[in-house]
């Protein structure tokens, strides 16, 4: 009887020495690791999209061109609840 309740001590010893060698490699990797990995990566894409903008700059318009670009959808649209015009004359 005395060897089952100091196996079982063992046992639940164990179980909380693996619960906490898990908690702080969790605790280490989020405060040590994770952060350099998401900083490589925000890194990795900020360079991504400095070249995307260099290659739009390049083959987009050269310098002092002037558009004017309409917005067609805008334009045609007309609405049928705005009423009639109606002309006045301005009475003295």
């Amino acid at each position: 009887m005395n060897i089952l309740i100091i196996l079982y001590i063992v046992g639940f010893l164990r179980t909380l020495f693996i619960i906490a060698v898990i908690y702080f490699v969790i605790k280490l990797f989020t405060r040590y690791i994770l952060p350099y990995i998401v900083e490589n990566k925000v890194k990795e894409i900020q360079k991504k999209m400095n070249e995307q903008q260099k290659r739009q700059d390049r083959a987009g318009r050269q310098e002092g061109d002037v558009t004017i670009e309409y917005d067609k959808k805008q334009n045609n649209i007309r609405n049928n609840d705005d009423g009639e015009y109606i002309d006045f004359e301005e009475i003295e």
